[in-house]
């Protein structure tokens, strides 16, 4: 092998590694490791990500990548497999177990994600959803030991409470939560996170579909000292102006989704044009706008997308908008509205109404 190399074989791991950061196609990275078991060895130790597809491969595949920050899979994973892999990669910095399958997550119990927490002292980013598995006693207990997080995704952990909240509310790294579908979070659990130290650090908050929210918790948000990001679609009919007001009083948000919220008027979209100057996304689909809500953003300096999906709307106010508003790059309606409404709208407004959604996450 030495002869069929030459002087390729002479190279350092130091050599091998500067040649790897050139070899961008995961194609080409593999063919490296095919070389021979130096450059195999070299490429495994500078890997920076696995995306495991195979969990029954974890323990014979993993101990070769002992330097990756980013751990992925989207299938079931139990206990013992975190455990293996705190032990085997401990510079951890994110880890999505986006959960992917139809079936169940069974796996998870109880000391898997805290022993990696404990594990890999980087760990900063963490994606749970769909883990039905996770309660509060893990989700808890993960808090308290990933001393570094600023991302973490609980969407349809459906076990997820207000007691976690409490846990999130002392953290004072996180920057962004994701609690979709977590349909046991209440008004206190938002109290938890408005009155806590995330409130300082606390950029993007998603609670779509958490029906159990009402106007007293979302005004507690309004406390919220850097909140950029906040979905409350689909949160029922709970929220009514009383919430949508108070929100508005948030004046760092950038992107606001009221989908559905049907018990927001005027009063509330008014006062997100007058209050919210950074607003920059805004969704009312569903919702029930009139000509007031829409002619209130024509001044608004920043705005750049207002979705107005299935919402009953005029050309005339669509035109007023996109005169007075140079901000504004697209507004966003459903298939057959911008169908029927597109012939009879003038060039300049035709340029900016689209039906491709701008994506809230």
């Amino acid at each position: 092998m030495a002869k069929k190399l030459g002087k390729v074989s002479l190279l350092c791991d130091e050599e091998l590694a500067l040649i790897l950061t050139k070899l961008l196609d995961p194609a080409d990275r593999k063919s490296f490791s095919q070389v021979c078991k130096q450059w195999l060895r070299v490429e495994g130790l500078n890997r920076s990500s696995i995306r495991l597809l195979r969990p029954d491969f974890l323990r014979q595949a993993l101990p070769r990548f002992p330097n990756i920050v980013t751990f992925e899979t989207p299938n079931s994973i139990s206990d013992t497999d975190l455990e293996f892999i705190s032990q085997t990669c401990p510079k951890i910095e994110v880890l999505n177990l986006n959960l992917v399958t139809t079936s169940w997550d069974l796996g998870l119990k109880c000391l898997g994600l805290p022993a990696l927490a404990n594990g890999c002292p980087k760990l900063s980013k963490v994606i749970l959803t769909g883990r039905s598995s996770i309660t509060d006693q893990i989700s808890v207990s993960l808090i308290n030991l990933a001393k570094n997080l600023t991302y973490l995704d609980l969407g349809c952990c459906l076990e997820v409470s207000d007691k976690s909240l409490e846990a999130i509310g002392f953290c004072s790294s996180i920057s962004y939560l994701s609690l979709e579908w977590c349909c046991q979070i209440t008004d206190k659990g938002l109290g938890f996170l408005a009155n806590g130290s995330c409130s300082k650090t606390l950029k993007t908050l998603i609670l779509a579909w958490c029906e159990g929210i009402t106007d007293v918790g979302v005004s507690h948000l309004q406390r919220m000292h850097c909140l950029e990001h906040l979905n409350l679609a689909n949160c029922g009919r709970r929220i009514t102006d009383t919430g949508g007001v108070a929100i508005s009083a948030i004046s760092t948000l950038k992107k606001l989704s009221l989908v559905a919220l049907v018990k927001v008027s005027d009063r509330t979209i008014v006062a997100l044009a007058e209050n919210c100057l950074n607003l920059e996304v805004i969704d009312l689909s569903d919702c029930r706008p009139t000509g007031v809500s829409i002619r209130a953003f024509s001044s608004h300096k920043l705005l750049q997308s207002i979705v107005l999906r299935f919402c009953n709307v005029s050309g005339h106010n669509l035109e007023h908008l996109v005169r007075e508003c140079p901000s504004l790059k697209s507004i966003v309606l459903d298939s057959e509205t911008l169908i029927q409404m597109k012939p009879q709208l003038g060039k300049r407004t035709r340029k900016v109404v689209t039906n491709v959604l701008v994506v809230m996450a």
